[in-house]
């Protein structure tokens, strides 16, 4: 795995901390949720940046979508008592399936 999807795939776990760090933030009314949130959004573009700098960008940002959404919607249902259906579910896993299917065919 080159050092372009690492730092791709870093940056989708950032995603999700901001994501779900938007929850903590009250409106941006809290100042340390609203530091954490502002920080990982920053490091999370920065990243992306990156990493799109050598990967296509379609793949890049799909990837880092992807990753950014799966997180916050298993977080939220750890979290935030969200639904957890078993179509819930089943949709998480085509997500995940579609994360790495564009893994695998980019080039």
């Amino acid at each position: 795995m080159s050092s372009s999807w690492i730092l791709l795939i870093i940056a989708g776990l950032l995603e999700v901390c901001w994501s779900v760090g938007l929850k903590y933030t009250d409106g941006f009314t809290k100042l340390k949720p609203t530091i954490f949130t502002l920080t990982t959004l920053c490091a999370s573009m920065y990243l992306l940046a990156r990493a799109s700098a050598t990967l296509p960008i379609g793949t890049a940002y799909g990837v880092w979508v992807g990753i950014g959404a799966m997180g916050a919607a298993v977080l939220g249902m750890v979290l935030f008592d969200e639904p957890a259906s078993a179509a819930r579910i089943a949709f998480l896993v085509l997500m995940l399936i579609s994360i790495v299917g564009l893994k695998v065919t980019s080039h």
